[in-house]
């Protein structure tokens, strides 16, 4: 009797019904067939009088001349009630379908076609419905990811090219919102735990179709590619292809995102994972060791914010270098196939080739980033591109829009392996436009920073002469141009003294030329920078020296040890069996002289073996000996403080190949008036952290200082007695105390006491 009970109401209650056919697919199966066929029926009305509405919308609304209908949302089967129930039949059908695979077979095929012939006529609460209902069938198996992403890309295209012609209710955002979505979640739950390579090749297969239209189709496929590199889904050469199509696209958009790509997605993709890595434990930075050897001259707060700025950079960029067993951690710009030909295309396409009309697609913000693109590229692979560098003189002057941005990709594209003479026409330009003495400070200090950053990476840039001139800008009165003059001396006393005057060599500087000079004897052999000579490169693993050094102090300071114990003992042996006292012997008077100049060479010959090249430090560990984990652990943390300590104004200096040079400090040190409200939040901003140091005066209840007349008063009258204000009171006259008390009087009276 319940059983009848229960199946009068089934039919009306979609929800428990479908309950029940989890439990027992067997006995229920009568109802789901009726169901099912209440569903295909529904169908097939809906598609009847879609098509029906289409056509009529075709005559009196008219299409965008390619067929798609302008006004095509405001169809319903039968009402909104006859929607609502294909949507609830939709839903039921997609949770138990999996338990009659014989009669639902063709379920799947139905929704598809469905919403790809009809996407156009379908209410928006309908396609939701079924994309819903699609991703639920590929969570359980029914549809196969392929199936789902080659629905889900044509939907994708059509309402980001038709969003426009139809309607302004199409609610066309929301659904490519929705699609985008679904791909994005789809192809990262796909690659979970291992790669399916099936699955991304054709993935990126329909990419690479998109960007070979002429149309913008092709700029969803670029979003796509930039988020699954960010998450790390994606992270091989194919990737890469597929941006490098898209930054040589025809299309202004398609181009600008492969663009922004090549310049951002390595650092939004770092950001992504260190808020994954915010609990791990940062790096093998030693502090300690840090705090000891940095703070040994005077101890300020500045030094101290300097140092935990220096350790989180340090940090961060060891996030880099950690081994990932999601994604391969490579740069973009490395995993190009072809550097050169992709950064002369580049060029040519979208800056230069003499084509106005193609160049006129992009404002000055779009070419500037075009042209920090082509500056890393050439900078990080040392390439040849000699029209860059006449392309940056036409922009190259002090009233520039966004000048500075322009000045520092003409740095960023130097290097040693540049002609000469093209740099030092780059650097003349520079020279002549920003370094004199009728422009403002800040010109002049952009000028000679980047000025700085060019000849860093390729010494042989400037001329003799030109450099002695600017240097001359250290006496500036303006902290800005002294400070970017003297950074450029100290490029120069590193790596060519000699073309700087014997005043501005500085000591080492000079020492270390003539020392050269002593043992080299030629002008070849000065050390001079020649072109074409790598100064940077470094032969095996990148700080071995470090080890090197390392692992010899604590040799010697181990042999220092052991001889000093063993002296002890051998004076303790002899002490014991020889009787009588200590004789004193004179010693010859050449002897200590001989020592001494032996000496002498010892701690030269061991100055000379502290300076170990990288070179000599290969050969010395890695080519004797086979390094342990442990020595790369400590290679590690050597690695990390030399970068802190270089961070700090040490004196090691890091290759500035793949440096990017930041456009915000070529400036310098800016000084303005501030208002008063940014005094006081510089103020209020010092004050953090420091509650403990301040005044609780009024800060606590029933608890305040007193004021020292108080204090007077409740001194003990001993203390007090010899006191001249006291023992003058006993001498006082008795008029003279009257004129006191009346004094006293008409004071507490003008206070209005």
């Amino acid at each position: 009797m319940a059983r009848k009970g229960r199946a009068a109401i089934l039919p009306n209650n979609i929800i428990l019904l479908q309950n029940l056919v989890k439990r027992d697919p067997a006995s229920y199966k009568e109802e789901f067939l009726q169901q099912y066929s209440h569903y295909e029926s529904l169908r097939d009305i809906f598609m009847l009088n879609g098509m029906a509405q289409s056509a009529a919308g075709d005559k009196s609304h008219g299409s965008d001349g390619s067929g798609n209908v302008v006004d095509t949302n405001s169809v319903s089967v039968n009402g909104n009630a006859s929607v609502a129930e294909l949507m609830e039949l939709i839903g039921f059908i997609s949770q138990v379908c999996s338990c009659f695979p014989e009669h639902t077979a063709n379920f799947t095929n139905e929704l598809r076609q469905l919403l790809l012939e009809h996407h156009q006529t379908l209410p928006f609460e309908l396609k939701e419905k079924i994309l819903t209902s699609l991703t639920m069938l590929r969570n359980k198996g029914v549809i196969s990811a392929e199936q789902l992403i080659q629905t889900l890309f044509p939907l994708l295209i059509a309402y980001s090219l038709q969003g426009n012609s139809l309607g302004l209710n199409s609610h066309a955002r929301e659904l490519r919102t929705l699609i985008y979505n679904n791909l994005v979640t789809l192809l990262k739950n796909a690659n979970l735990g291992s790669r399916n390579q099936k699955l991304n090749k054709s993935t990126q297969a329909i990419c690479f179709n998109l960007l070979e239209q002429p149309d913008a189709q092709g700029l969803w496929a670029a979003r796509l590619t930039r988020e699954l590199w960010r998450r790390g889904i994606w992270d091989d050469s194919r990737t890469i292809e597929i941006m490098t199509q898209a930054a040589l696209h025809s299309d202004t958009k398609i181009a600008l995102a492969g663009v922004m790509f090549f310049l951002d997605a390595d650092r939004e993709r770092e950001e992504t994972f260190e808020d994954k890595s915010d609990d791990e434990e940062g790096g093998s930075v030693n502090i300690d060791a840090l705090k000891h050897r940095l703070e040994i001259n005077k101890k300020t707060g500045k030094r101290a914010k300097k140092l935990k700025n220096a350790i989180s950079t340090v940090r961060k960029r060891g996030l880099k270098g950690q081994a990932n067993q999601n994604f391969l951690n490579f740069s973009a710009i490395h995993l190009l196939r072809d550097p050169q030909g992709f950064t002369e295309r580049l060029f040519q396409t979208h800056l230069g080739g003499g084509n106005s009309k193609r160049n006129s697609r992009f404002d000055l913000g779009q070419r500037i980033a075009i042209m920090q693109l082509v500056s890393r590229l050439i900078g990080t692979h040392k390439l040849t591109v000699l029209g860059i560098y006449s392309y940056f003189h036409k922009y190259l002057t002090p009233k520039q829009t966004d000048v500075t941005k322009v000045m520092a990709a003409a740095a960023q594209a130097c290097h040693d392996l540049v002609p000469p003479d093209t740099l030092q026409a780059l650097v003349r330009r520079v020279a002549d436009e920003f370094v004199s003495d009728g422009v403002a400070n800040e010109v002049a200090a952009a000028g000679l920073n980047t000025i700085r950053e060019i000849c860093a990476r390729a010494p042989l840039a400037i001329e003799e002469p030109l450099l002695q001139d600017l240097v001359e800008y250290k006496g500036s009165k303006a902290k800005g141009v002294s400070m970017a003059a003297k950074s450029l001396l100290g490029v120069y006393r590193e790596v060519a003294p000699e073309m700087l005057k014997r005043k501005d060599r500085g000591k080492a500087a000079a020492l270390d030329v003539q020392e050269r000079k002593r043992k080299g004897g030629d002008a070849t052999k000065t050390g001079a920078p020649r072109f074409g000579e790598d100064r940077t490169s470094t032969q095996g693993i990148a700080g071995l020296e470090l080890l090197a050094q390392w692992k010899r102090d604590n040799e010697a300071e181990g042999e220092e040890q052991d001889e000093a114990d063993e002296w002890e003992e051998a004076s303790d042996a002899s002490g014991s069996d020889v009787d009588g006292d200590w004789v004193n012997v004179d010693s010859d008077e050449e002897t200590p002289d001989k020592d001494t100049d032996m000496d002498r060479e010892e701690s030269a010959e061991t100055q000379e073996e502290e300076k170990q090249d990288p070179a000599q430090a290969f050969l010395e560990l890695a080519g004797s000996r086979i390094l342990t984990p442990a020595d790369f652990a400590k290679l590690k943390e050597l690695r990390e403080t030399e970068d802190v300590a270089r961070l700090m104004g040490g004196a090691a200096r890091a290759a500035r190949g793949e440096e990017i040079v930041d456009a915000d400090r070529l400036v310098g040190p800016v000084k303005y008036k501030q208002t008063r409200e940014e005094r006081l939040a510089k103020v209020l901003e010092g004050r953090e952290g420091r509650e403990k140091f301040g005044s609780r005066k009024g800060k606590i209840e029933g608890q305040h200082s007193t004021t020292n007349r108080e204090k007077q008063r409740k001194k003990n009258f001993v203390m007090m007695i010899h006191k001249r204000s006291v023992s003058g009171k006993q001498k006082m006259s008795m008029r003279d105390r009257q004129k006191v008390l009346r004094a006293h009087i008409t004071k507490q009276k003008k206070r209005g006491y």
